[in-house]
């Protein structure tokens, strides 16, 4: 199957760890950064793909910048949305696997308990733009009718892309005090883990639907006070709410995703955010 390989998206934060793994097995693979393959140009999508007549299709590609989706929405659903269709639509032609990552932000924040692969979405006026941007690509896969093992994920960091954990250190270097939400509540992952879930599940045949995070949960603030800690810092972290700290695209305050069904299948759960955490700053040069 990894013989012949698309990666999509191959300079972010997880696009990296995948193509690192497949030339740490010695899979034949073509990788794509941004620049080489644009996702929001189908045809050249649809020529590179079948010139390539993949066995798998890794999509690590996707407008991120959850706030700009507010503003850019046409951008973030071509991205999102139509182009992650255009990609299951030729998967389903070349009879390709395609390997594409959800989002908890699909979620309206309301549960109290959490989420599973079958639970249903937010209805789509109660979503983000990225969130809705996000849950179109799914519904455009399954429809699509192709093979494929989607991997919900939250929180997700690591190197080659901003993110949570470097913008607390930064901030942490250069103000007094830091205030940080303490009323939103998710599983944190390290996009290195997230690439070695990835695998687990296809390592042992896995389709469909499949939360893939760290274990354990914790709040915004909570994490930045052990990020702060940690990277051997001592700037004071203050909790805050989401109503002192507004932003355009609205965030889900639970969105927890429930890993049981990736533990059914893999044996065992990916390590706690905090370890994770410890990893990515040693690997960072900080802890």
């Amino acid at each position: 199957m990894f013989d012949k390989a698309i990666v999509l998206g191959a300079g972010g934060m997880l696009g990296r760890c995948v193509t690192a793994e497949l030339t740490r097995r010695g899979a034949a693979h073509r990788a794509y950064r941004h620049a080489d393959l644009d996702l929001g140009d189908f045809d050249a999508i649809r020529q590179r793909l079948s010139e390539a007549q993949p066995a798998i299709i890794f999509n690590c590609a996707a407008f991120t910048r959850v706030d700009d989706c507010e503003t850019q929405r046409d951008d973030a659903m071509r991205i999102n949305g139509e182009a992650v269709g255009v990609l299951a639509e030729t998967a389903r032609r070349l009879d390709a696997l395609l390997v594409h990552i959800s989002s908890d932000y699909v979620f309206g924040g309301d549960g109290t308990r959490p989420y599973r692969e079958d639970d249903a979405p937010a209805p789509d006026h109660a979503l983000s733009a990225y969130g809705l941007s996000k849950l179109e690509g799914d519904r455009r896969i399954v429809a699509s009718g192709c093979r494929h093992l989607i991997a919900r994920t939250s929180w997700v960091y690591g190197t080659g892309g901003p993110n949570f954990v470097d913008a607390i250190i930064r901030a942490a270097h250069s103000r007094p005090e830091l205030s940080v939400v303490n009323d939103q509540r998710g599983r944190p992952t390290y996009a290195a883990d997230l690439c070695e879930g990835i695998f687990r599940l296809l390592d042992r045949g896995a389709e469909g639907l499949v939360n893939v995070t760290n274990s354990d949960e914790c709040t915004w603030y909570e994490f930045a006070c052990e990020i702060v800690r940690r990277a051997g810092l001592h700037t004071p972290v203050r909790p805050c709410t989401t109503a002192e700290f507004p932003r355009p695209a609205r965030r889900p305050a639970y969105s927890v995703l429930d890993i049981a069904r990736f533990v059914a299948l893999v044996g065992a759960p990916l390590r706690s955010w905090r370890e994770a955490l410890g990893a990515y700053l040693e690997a960072r040069g900080v802890e």
